[in-house]
């Protein structure tokens, strides 16, 4: 397969950011519970709202000091992956994102504020794997059951009560 065939995040922040995680002590932060941004911003991207996923997750990450900030982007990348894939048909764009995403989660323990993202992690590999299998030319038969959802290790008991349009289960 040609390497064109196969796009990846060369981005230079990329770079930077995985090296400071790599030398970052996450268990900390991974212990605390997930803040209600982050929560919404999960169901947003679980509802196939991936844009929407997007501006909230964006808001977290950008507010957010330390390295912890970076599992806010992980997420977001994937999302905006899938946009890419399923409103913009741009091949390019979904594997790039996605990769950019698995990459940034690939410095995070197994489970960081709730959320379960070995499971991202592997969901987001086999679609981004399903999605290069498939070539630019056949993004139409992108099989849906393969789209990432972001799972929690144990839901978290304030769903109801945050801020925006989550004022309900979803």
């Amino acid at each position: 397969m040609p390497a064109t065939s196969d796009p990846r995040s060369t981005h230079p922040k990329l770079t930077r950011a995985l090296e400071r995680l790599e030398a970052a002590d996450l268990d900390s932060p991974c212990a605390g519970p997930a803040p209600p941004r982050l929560i919404q911003g999960i169901h947003e991207f679980n509802a196939g709202e991936f844009f929407e996923q997007h501006e909230t997750l964006e808001l977290l990450w950008r507010a957010t000091p330390g390295e912890i900030r970076h599992l806010y982007e992980g997420i977001l990348q994937i999302g905006v992956g899938m946009h890419h894939l399923f409103t913009n048909r741009n091949f390019h764009g979904a594997a790039v994102k996605l990769d950019h995403g698995i990459r940034l989660l690939s410095a995070f323990p197994a489970a960081c504020q709730g959320v379960d993202v070995d499971r991202l992690r592997r969901d987001a590999r086999v679609a981004r794997e399903a999605l290069v299998a498939l070539g630019p030319d056949r993004l139409g038969e992108f099989p849906g059951e393969l789209t990432p959802r972001v799972h929690f290790i144990q839901e978290p008991p304030t769903t109801q009560h945050h801020v925006g349009r989550l004022t309900q289960d979803r």
